[in-house]
């Protein structure tokens, strides 16, 4: 066996190791792995804004009916959202958002946002009050919200009330609108006969830190803005125990994953402190929560006091989240999309799909249109770079002649090779140049597919349902006729192996390496790349397939011109 052949096998064998450790011991790994628990746990403040849910877990669906039959749910219903306001406690901990579903059946439920405490995921936003000390009594989570509402809704504004004993009257003005942005102005009346000293809070919280993708592509975990700059921390981050973010200044905070966002929004102006905190409950399991406070204020008899704050729950639909950044001037809310360190390319590339998909009305035709345009702007370099190549294969012989004259001294023969580019005139990367250039489009849509809801559940034609999903017709299991469990990486569909082809035959316009172990990985690489792309959004294996297409075609008509 030769030289390069035991280097191919070796190269051949290493990917089947790596693919095989990463099915059956990487990927288990992870699914198993359990949340870690922090050592010690985090002291509670004198905020007084930790708290413990550990009541009995029962389904999202009990938990809801049992608070509408006891009459202690007030019904939200928006064109966006279904849910309800627990009257216990005041928290809206039930959102449901009408235009997504989880699953792309007809029949499936629609996406559940926040869910009550006593269900086994948990996510809900509270508003209330704190003190130092304890002169007097505050409203908390046992209390039960009076009010003459019906129904929360556009057009219907709600007020919740509640009376201490020492006759301080709480109110809860609620308002929402046909997007995903809730209202809550919180006041304090005191009717008593003494000064009170008192804060207002809003607070999220959560039992969980699921990520739909354990990797480095996105960012799902903690969010803020201050001083408008804006700050990602990790879950893991939070399970050491509390960040503060940002102590009296204006700034937002909330919990982003992969397509939804929640976030506390205070109003323009006002000197608020927000902080993270990660801490283990009695059920031994990691609760999150974010939350921000005012200063303390004195409120006199006779008095008012007020705050507000604005609650964003909903999808990170990127039009919606620029109207809320330029309609309350709301610092870098566009960024809860996760666009990465390729924002600059990442945004422009998702804009100029939006443009093609309201012209078309499909995503996938946009990015065939996408890469037209990239091709078109690139020609100039593929043109030069194609010639180049073209006058490397006619100079094959005189370079073959050069290793054979200085085979056993190796500088010798680059020094000669490069006298020769020099006097032909020839850059032997140029044909390099246009895939470098690509490269930054194609991680940027990469990112684009992956993290913009608005890419989720896209279709395209036939059996591509979802672009931002791999494709779904495994040749191995005769396009789902035969099901049987195979490892993941056996998962190829039609659209890769159409991509792996183009590339072949791109590769057979093209002039060999003059290296024969160069030109052998060359043709390897087809190969390689249908494995690589099998599991990659069907709308990335879409535009690198077309994009072979579009060179091949480009290569015949540079040819034809260039005899």
């Amino acid at each position: 066996m030769s030289y390069n052949q035991r280097m191919l096998l070796a190269c051949a064998l290493s990917f089947i190791i790596v693919m095989l450790w990463q099915e059956f011991v990487i990927k288990p790994t992870m699914e198993n792995a359990p949340i870690p628990i922090p050592a010690s746990q985090p002291k509670a403040n004198n905020d007084n804004l930790i708290i413990d849910e550990s009541a009995s877990i029962l389904p999202r669906i009990d938990e809801v009916s049992r608070g509408f039959t006891a009459g202690s749910r007030l019904p939200i219903r928006t064109l966006s959202i279904n849910g309800s306001i627990n009257l216990h406690g005041a928290r809206i901990d039930d959102i449901t958002l009408m235009r997504f579903r989880e699953k792309l059946e007809a029949d499936s439920s629609n996406v559940a946002l926040l869910s009550p405490q006593n269900t086994r995921q948990f996510y809900f936003a509270e508003f209330g009050w704190m003190q130092q000390g304890s002169s007097i009594m505050l409203p908390d989570r046992n209390t039960l919200w009076q009010t003459d509402d019906n129904e929360l809704s556009v057009e219907h504004p709600v007020k919740l009330t509640w009376i201490n004993p020492q006759g301080v009257k709480f109110i809860l003005d609620i308002s929402i609108d046909n997007g995903y942005m809730v209202r809550v102005k919180q006041s304090v009346e005191n009717n008593s006969r003494q000064p009170i000293a008192l804060s207002s809070y809003a607070m999220l919280s959560r039992n969980y830190s699921y990520s739909s993708e354990n990797n480095m592509l996105i960012h799902e975990g903690a969010i803020n803005v201050f001083n408008n700059t804006l700050q990602e921390i990790e879950f893991q981050e939070l399970n050491e125990g509390k960040k503060n973010v940002f102590v009296d200044q204006q700034g937002w905070l909330g919990f982003s994953d992969k397509y939804w966002l929640t976030a506390l929004i205070p109003d323009v102006g006002a000197k608020i402190s927000g902080k993270f905190i990660g801490y283990p409950n009695r059920q031994n399991e990691i609760q999150y929560q974010a939350d921000m406070a005012t200063s303390e204020q004195i409120v006199k008899p006779g008095e008012i006091y007020s705050s507000s704050t604005k609650l964003f729950a909903g999808a990170k639909e990127l039009d919606l989240l620029q109207h809320y950044q330029g309609l309350y001037n709301i610092p870098l809310f566009d960024h809860a999309v996760d666009f990465g360190l390729l924002y600059f390319i990442t945004k422009p590339i998702f804009l100029l799909l939006h443009y093609f998909h309201d012209l078309i009305g499909n995503f996938g035709v946009a990015i065939l249109l996408l890469t037209v345009l990239i091709k078109l702007l690139l020609f100039p370099l593929a043109y030069k770079g194609f010639k180049g190549m073209n006058k490397m294969k006619d100079l094959q012989p005189q370079m073959n002649t050069l290793r054979e004259k200085y085979n056993d001294d190796p500088a010798a023969m680059q020094q000669a090779l490069l006298e020769l580019y020099r006097k032909e005139q020839i850059n032997p990367l140029a044909g390099c140049l246009p895939i470098i250039l690509q490269m930054p489009v194609f991680f940027a849509l990469y990112k684009v597919l992956y993290v913009t809801i608005e890419m989720r559940h896209a279709k395209f034609f036939a059996w591509i349902v979802d672009l931002s999903a791999p494709d779904p017709a495994n040749i191995f299991t005769l396009f789902g006729l035969f099901p049987w469990p195979h490892p993941e990486f056996l998962n190829i569909g039609v659209l890769p192996i159409i991509m792996a082809f183009t590339m072949y035959i791109q590769q057979r316009l093209n002039p060999e390496p003059a290296d024969p172990v160069q030109a052998s990985v060359m043709r390897w690489l087809p190969a390689m790349f249908l494995f690589m792309f099998a599991n990659f959004p069907s709308g990335l294996v879409l535009y690198w397939a077309w994009s072979n297409i579009l060179s091949i075609g480009q290569q015949i008509f540079i040819k034809r011109i260039t005899r």
